[in-house]
């Protein structure tokens, strides 16, 4: 994977942790993490696909795969805090 990649996924875990840090009794939906890390909803759901498959994130879709929930899982924040120190 190249560094650009890494950037872009390094930047989706760090939204998350910012949106559970600010938010931890709400699910995170797309719509607002697309919004929050910048990503076209198209981009954003190939990015989380891809943390999905290495168990950094859990995600959830709604019926039809337009809307859904994510959440990191425990090695997605840990590595999340790692990027941020």
């Amino acid at each position: 994977m190249d560094e650009q990649t890494m950037a872009a996924l390094a930047g989706v875990l760090d939204a998350l942790l910012q949106m559970e840090i600010e938010r931890p009794d709400k699910q995170c939906s797309l719509a607002r993490l697309s919004k929050q890390a910048q990503r076209p909803m198209s981009v954003l759901r190939r990015q989380l696909t891809m943390l999905e498959e290495a168990g950094l994130v859990t995600l959830v879709l709604e019926e039809g795969g337009i809307s859904g929930t994510v959440q990191l899982t425990p090695p997605g924040r840990e590595l999340a805090h790692q990027l941020r120190a």
